[in-house]
C-alpha cells in the first residue's frame, strides 16, 4: 500500500494546517456519504415510493378475488305508467287473435333496494393480473437497486474528484511556498547585481500563474462539495469536509455476477411471458363467478281512497359464466404484439450480455494501464524531487541558472499532477469494473 507522498517539509506543514482547519468542519467519509444518501437522497426516496406503489398494485390485483358487496337503491315516479299490448282474447275469448288492446300496468311509485354479492370463482384475467403485478413489483425493486447503484457511482466519483482537487491544492500551495522562497532569493541576487530583472519577473510570473491555478482548483473543489451535498441529500448551507487521504492499493479481482441491466431484462421477459399467457387464457377459457342478491321492491299508490305503499322481498343466487366467442381479433393482435416484444427482449438481453463482456475487458485493461502508470508516476515524483533539490543547490553555487530551476520546478509539478491523474484513472476504472461485474454496492 502506498500513500500519496508530498515529499516536501513545507507541503507537510501546509497539509497539517489544512487538516487543522478542517477539524472545525464535520469530516464525512465516503461510506458516511453513501449511508446518508440511502436515507436522504430524493431519487432513492422516490424509488422506495415506487416500490410501495408496486406493492399496493399487487395487493389491489389480489383483492379482486375477495367477494364484493354492493348496495343499490332507486326510486321512480311514473307520471305516465308504461303501456303494454295485450291480446283481446285475454279479455274476450271470442275476439280474434290478431286484435290487441293497450293497457297500463303498475303504480306511480316504485322503490327498489337490494344488496348484491359477487365473487369470481375463476377469472383468467384476475390471475394474470396478480402474476403480472407480482413480477412488476420485483422489476420495480430491481429498478430501485439500479438507481441506488447510480447514486453510489455518482457519490463515489464526486468524492474521488474532491479528494484529487484537495491534493492539487496541497501541491499548488507547496509549489507557491517554494516559488516565493525562490523569488526572495532572486530579488536578493538582483539587489546584489548577480541576477537580471528578467529573472525576477520570470519567478513573479510563475507565482501569479500558481495563484490563478489555485483559484481555479479551489472553485472546482467548492463545486465538487456542493454536488456531493446534493447527491447525499444534505442542505446547501451545511458545511462539510471530506477525508482527504488517498490510499492506492492493488484491488482484488471481482467475481462476475449478472448486472442489474441483465437482471432487469430477464424480469421484463418474465413479465411479457406472463402477459402473453394471460392473453391466451382469456381467448379460450371462460370466467365463472358467483352472484347473489337480496332486496325489496316497493309499490305505492297515492290516489284516494286507496292509498298504499307495499314492499315485497326478492332474492336470488346463481353462477354467472362468460365465454368470449369473438371479439374482432383484438386479442389475436395483442398476442402478436407480445410475441414481437418477446423477440426484442431476447435481442436486448443478448446485446447486454455482449456489451458487458466487452466493457469488462476494457475496464480491466484500463485498470492495468493505470496501475502501471501509478507506479511510474510515483518514481517520477521521487526523481523530479531529487532533480529539483539538486538544481536549487547548484543554483546557490552558481552552477545552474534560474531557467534550470524553473524547469525543474515545472517538472516536479507535472510529475505530481501525473500521479494524481493516474490514481484517479485507476480508482475510476475499478469503480466501472465493480459496476460491470455486479459488485457496485460492495463498500470500500
Amino acid at each position: 500500500m502506498k500513500l500519496v507522498n508530498i515529499h516536501k517539509l513545507a507541503t507537510i506543514l501546509i497539509l497539517l494546517t489544512t487538516l487543522g482547519s478542517l477539524n472545525a468542519q464535520e469530516v464525512w467519509t465516503l461510506n458516511q456519504c453513501i449511508d446518508s444518501a440511502l436515507v436522504y437522497n430524493k431519487n432513492l426516496q422516490m424509488g422506495r415510493n415506487n416500490i410501495a406503489i408496486g406493492e399496493q398494485r399487487h395487493k389491489e390485483a389480489t383483492a379482486s378475488l375477495i367477494p364484493k358487496i354492493t348496495v343499490n337503491a332507486d326510486y321512480k315516479y311514473f307520471s305516465e305508467l308504461p303501456h303494454q299490448l295485450m291480446p283481446l282474447s285475454a279479455f274476450n275469448p271470442a275476439a280474434p287473435e290478431w286484435k290487441f288492446q293497450e293497457v297500463q300496468f303498475g303504480v306511480p311509485h316504485n322503490i327498489n333496494a337490494n344488496i348484491m354479492l359477487s365473487m369470481p370463482l375463476y377469472n383468467p384475467q384476475v390471475y394474470g393480473a396478480i402474476s403480472a403485478t407480482g413480477t412488476a413489483r420485483e422489476l420495480t425493486e430491481l429498478q430501485y437497486l439500479k438507481t441506488e447503484e447510480q447514486v453510489y457511482q455518482e457519490i463515489t466519483t464526486i468524492y474521488y474528484n474532491a479528494r484529487i482537487l484537495h491534493h492539487q491544492l496541497t501541491f499548488i500551495d507547496s509549489n507557491l511556498v517554494n516559488t516565493r522562497k525562490l523569488l526572495k532569493s532572486t530579488e536578493l541576487l538582483h539587489a546584489q547585481l548577480l541576477a537580471k530583472s528578467t529573472d525576477v519577473n520570470k519567478v513573479k510570473l510563475q507565482e501569479e500563474q500558481l495563484k490563478t491555478m489555485r483559484e481555479t482548483v479551489s472553485s472546482k473543489s467548492d463545486l465538487a462539495l456542493s454536488a456531493l451535498k446534493l447527491a447525499v441529500g444534505l442542505p446547501p448551507d451545511k458545511e462539510i469536509a471530506i477525508d482527504p487521504e488517498i490510499r492506492f492499493e492493488l484491488l482484488p479481482e471481482y467475481q462476475v455476477s449478472p448486472t442489474l441491466d441483465f437482471r432487469i431484462a430477464g424480469l421484463q421477459r418474465t413479465l411479457l411471458q406472463s402477459e402473453l399467457k394471460t392473453l391466451n387464457r382469456t381467448r379460450f377459457l371462460p370466467s365463472v363467478g358467483l352472484v347473489a342478491s337480496y332486496g325489496t321492491t316497493g309499490f305505492g299508490y297515492d290516489k284516494k281512497p286507496n292509498e298504499f305503499l307495499d314492499f315485497y322481498e326478492v332474492s336470488f343466487a346463481g353462477i354467472q359464466l362468460n365465454y368470449p366467442l369473438f371479439n374482432g381479433l383484438v386479442t389475436h393482435r395483442k398476442v402478436k404484439q407480445k410475441k414481437i416484444e418477446l423477440s426484442n427482449n431476447e435481442l436486448q438481453t443478448s446485446l447486454i450480455a455482449d456489451r458487458d463482456r466487452s466493457q469488462i475487458e476494457n475496464a480491466r485493461q484500463q485498470q492495468s494501464v493505470a496501475r502501471k502508470s501509478v507506479s511510474d508516476s510515483d518514481e517520477q515524483i521521487k526523481l523530479a524531487q531529487a532533480i529539483y533539490d539538486q538544481t536549487i543547490l547548484q543554483q546557490k553555487q552558481g552552477i545552474a541558472s534560474l531557467t534550470d530551476v524553473l524547469l525543474a520546478d515545472n517538472a516536479l509539478m507535472q510529475a505530481q499532477q501525473n500521479y494524481l491523474t493516474s490514481v484517479t484513472d485507476y480508482l475510476k476504472a475499478d469503480l466501472e469494473l465493480r459496476k460491470l461485474t455486479g459488485n457496485m454496492t460492495t463498500k470500500k
